[in-house]
């Protein structure tokens, strides 16, 4: 992903290799990560969430983080 608008930037900012199209891991990827543990809890013990779905409400916090951070002053 190289689009920063949808993605928020690079995550861990680092020297750009001008050889590599490698540019790290997007914020977006990051805050979905850091998402993951509190969209687990949210499910019950009997509960077996799909990947899918799981995935699905991490991105949509890490987006709401990013919207968030563009909506800042």
């Amino acid at each position: 992903m190289t689009n920063n608008d949808n993605t928020g930037g690079p995550a861990f900012p680092a020297h750009q290799n001008p050889k590599s199209h490698y540019n790290g891991m997007a914020l977006r990827d990051w805050f979905a990560g850091q998402a993951l543990a509190m969209v687990m809890r949210r499910f019950e013990r009997d509960c077996d969430p799909s990947p899918d779905d799981i995935a699905m409400q991490a991105y949509f916090i890490a987006d709401a983080m990013i919207a968030a951070r563009q909506d800042k002053p």
